[in-house]
């Protein structure tokens, strides 16, 4: 059944920014009017009233958690019966934008400030710099550890304690929203439209596209599918990658979505309105309830520019909704008399719905695209000579000291340049009308949002610039005072092993399936098939693996065997190239979950001999210009494997499997290697040394790892993560050395010290850290 209306939540007067919903009966919300409201049902077939209200202050209310029954809360916490504060944690230096609980009931916390907090008993406990200005997301994962998402630099951190150990890029602008996803890692979502589903490793498992403006939040429902909330008003469910219902809402944004345990979700919006919307038709709101609301969305004016130009004499008549759409949230425009209106197709419904009127349809010059959103004016602003010029996007209804403050954070630029920008903006923008319309403006971006009918421009700002969010100065010419930053956290040494263990086991499966009967279709290839007898021995493996990456198994699967690495070994020795990649994708599972079992010490070197020879590793020394795309599989999943090799208790000092892989890997062709191989290589780094802190090494491997170390960092030009990984891995080793006595780098320091000096200047705190530790070590 497609999601209706359930219920409505009216007591908040301004924008609703955040919602938690952690049982069927209990809702939070978190207000601009300075409040935050638990709202409670004695069943979930009974109405939600308020059941306390948090009066926070005199500014607005940004975030909200639920921290889960104690015998001192034994409802929960938002705050306790009479709305008495029992711990204000004061921290931070500016506003705080998110929160999350960790499973120990500990509280997580990003701020302008750049920084995330763990709160414990009142008390911060740790704090984390974050290298953008401003975190906007964070969210934390069963083990504890936390992920965040910043806006100045676009990117996603992945941290353990106060350690940053990977950096996710691929959004175009702001990170807006996270949410773990079980059994794959988590969902991100940000100012370029786009939500992205990642494996904890940096994949990418689903681009979900349809949101035409900024999505605000995300949250995952009881089945795995993700519900998304943002700027174009509308609350999205997403199955396999695919938008399956929008809502749209009688309201300019939707701000915070949440899920019930139920599958309920329910959303925050710009109107002050808290919804909860259900599949189950037994809680949908009454057939009036319902008819007022879609009477609501159906009411609401659109822009031109939401909808693109529209020449009104071009519009088809009412009679083109009897056809039915073509796709999901296809919107399409009548003109039904004098008025042109625009309809959404509902696939749940399998109807159109209308989702407004058109004003100034009529069509007027287009505006200019940047990142995907369109502005009256994008500048070209040379901020220093020989660099290229700096894009700063602007709209004439900004307030051009949010705009500037935007371009400033964007671009990474002292605040203090802000009235220069905005004396650009207004010598640039002469003959037009500027300043803040009636339009609300994001807090966050400064972007305005579309009212029904056009105002007339408010008064030009003053010198000083107010916050949007919260009416406070901000700059008044000068720059502020920077606050006083805590010290930057030890890093070395450092034990917990990184591994690469995330994956779609029946994606894989599917895959190895159809190489092996399109080979055994084929009269030349047939006899590479897998027999029967191979057949059953990889479906065990396969049936293993999804038990032990599944968080709903509750039955112990029997262990793999040396038996079935002997088939894997087999299969890789014949199949061509091109396919087998997921045959070297099973062997990286199946040494991540049991290693000793299935390639026991002594039969390590004739197991990576085979992937090495699988993966074309020697036919890639002899000189070629690039990879092809099979060798670039290949040799990421043969490093990955490697590096799952080495984790917890793994028998180093054993046989000579690793002196071998190492030498191997001495006669890495480093400039053919693309960036997820660059970073899977730097982890087996990593990884070792990991494994050397809690045990003994025969010193000829370690001037192996040393050279690999030193060949690495030397190789590596510009990318951050390959860089800080091998440096942690060299801090490790060096660290592990004077702990035991030994001095086998002490040959080699001053050439140590020499490529310490060499290294390329990166903007990253944790690197410049690092190296100054790695320094001290010698």
């Amino acid at each position: 059944m497609p999601y209706k209306l359930s219920a409505t939540l009216s007591a908040h007067s301004s924008d609703v920014r955040a919602v938690a919903s952690p049982t069927e009966t209990i809702v939070l919300s978190a207000s601009r009017d300075s409040t935050a409201i638990s709202w409670g049902r004695p069943s979930p077939t009974s109405p939600f009233t308020p059941s306390s209200i948090l009066r926070a202050g005199s500014k607005y209310v940004n975030a909200v958690s639920y921290l889960s029954p104690s015998p001192e809360a034994p409802q929960g916490r938002l705050a306790n019966k009479g709305g008495n504060v029992v711990y204000a944690l004061s921290g931070h230096t500016s506003f705080v934008y998110s929160l999350s609980v960790l499973p120990n009931g500990e509280i997580v916390s990003g701020g302008e400030d750049r920084s995330v907090r763990v709160w414990r008993n009142g008390k911060c406990v740790q704090t984390i710099v974050h290298p953008a200005i401003s975190v906007w997301a964070v969210s934390t994962m069963p083990n504890g550890d936390i992920v965040s998402g910043s806006s100045a630099d676009k990117t996603i951190k992945y941290w353990v304690q106060h350690k940053m150990l990977r950096t996710y890029e691929g959004h175009k602008d702001a990170v807006r929203g996270l949410t773990l996803i079980p059994d794959i890692g988590f969902a991100s979502c940000s100012n370029d439209s786009e939500i992205k589903v990642w494996t904890m490793e940096g994949d990418v498992v689903y681009e979900l596209s349809g949101h035409t403006s900024f999505v605000y939040s995300l949250s995952v429902l009881p089945n795995g599918e993700i519900v998304s909330g943002g700027e174009d008003r509308s609350v999205r469910v997403w199955r396999d990658g695919e938008c399956v219902q929008t809502i749209v809402h009688p309201a300019i944004s939707v701000w915070a979505v949440s899920t019930m345990p139920n599958g309920d979700i329910v959303s925050g919006c710009s109107d002050g309105v808290v919804r909860v919307f259900t599949e189950s038709e037994d809680r949908w709101a009454s057939t009036e309830e319902l008819k007022a609301f879609e009477d609501q969305v159906a009411s609401q004016a659109l822009p031109a520019q939401q909808v693109g130009d529209v020449k009104k004499s071009d519009l088809p008549g009412p009679d083109a909704l009897l056809q039915p759409g073509k796709k999901p949230d296809e919107v399409k425009m009548i003109k039904n008399g004098d008025v042109v209106e625009a309809h959404q197709w509902d696939s749940a419904a399998s109807s159109w719905q209308k989702i407004g009127e058109v004003v100034d349809a009529v069509g007027s010059g287009r505006k200019q695209l940047y990142n995907g959103k369109e502005y009256d004016y994008v500048f070209d602003v040379d901020v220093q000579e020989g660099s290229p010029p700096l894009k700063l996007p602007f709209n004439v209804s900004e307030n051009p000291y949010a705009a500037a403050q935007r371009f400033l954070e964007q671009n990474e630029l002292p605040p203090n340049y802000i009235d220069e920008v905005v004396k650009f903006i207004e010598k640039n923008t002469e003959g037009v009308s500027l300043g803040v319309s009636n339009d609300y403006v994001d807090p966050y971006t400064g972007a305005s949002r579309y009212q029904a009918s056009a105002s007339s421009a408010a008064p030009a700002p003053s010198s000083d610039y107010m916050d949007p969010f919260t009416g406070a100065n901000r700059y008044s010419g000068t720059p502020a005072p920077t606050p006083a930053q805590p010290s930057a956290p030890k890093i070395i040494p450092y034990a917990n092993f990184v591994s690469f263990k995330q994956a779609n086991v029946q994606a894989m499966q599917n895959k190895l399936y159809q190489f092996n009967e399109a080979l055994g279709n084929e009269i030349s290839t047939s006899s590479l098939a897998m027999d029967r007898e191979e057949l059953v021995v990889i479906e065990e493996a396969f049936t293993y693996l999804s038990q032990v990456t599944s968080s709903t198994s509750r039955n112990a699967p029997a262990q793999l065997g040396s038996s079935h690495v002997d088939i894997i070994v087999q299969i890789l020795d014949r199949w061509p190239s091109s396919q087998r990649f997921p045959v070297m994708d099973l062997s990286r599972l199946v040494v991540a979950y049991c290693a000793d079992a299935c390639v026991p010490p002594g039969r390590r070197e004739q197991f990576f001999a085979c992937l090495f020879k699988a993966s074309d590793w020697t036919e890639i020394q002899s000189g070629q210009e690039a990879m092809s795309k099979a060798q670039q599989a290949n040799i990421l999943l043969l490093f990955r494997t490697i590096a799952n090799c080495f984790q917890e208790g793994t028998p180093v000092a054993e046989g000579q499997w690793v002196a071998q892989v190492f030498e191997v890997l001495s006669h890495m062709p480093y400039a053919l290697l693309i960036q997820n191989q660059r970073v899977a290589f730097a982890t087996i780094l990593f990884n070792f040394s990991c494994a050397y802190l809690k045990m003994s090494v025969a010193e000829e491997v370690l001037n192996q790892h040393l050279g690999l170390v030193v060949q690495l960092l030397r190789s590596n030009k510009d990318d951050a993560e390959v860089t800080y990984r091998t440096l942690v891995a060299l801090g490790n080793v060096l660290y592990s050395g004077i702990i035991r006595g030994t001095s086998f780098y002490s040959a080699r320091s001053a050439e140590l010290r020499k490529v310490m000096s060499a290294l390329p200047t990166f903007t990253d705190d944790r690197i410049k850290n690092v190296i100054r530790e790695i320094k001290l070590l010698l």
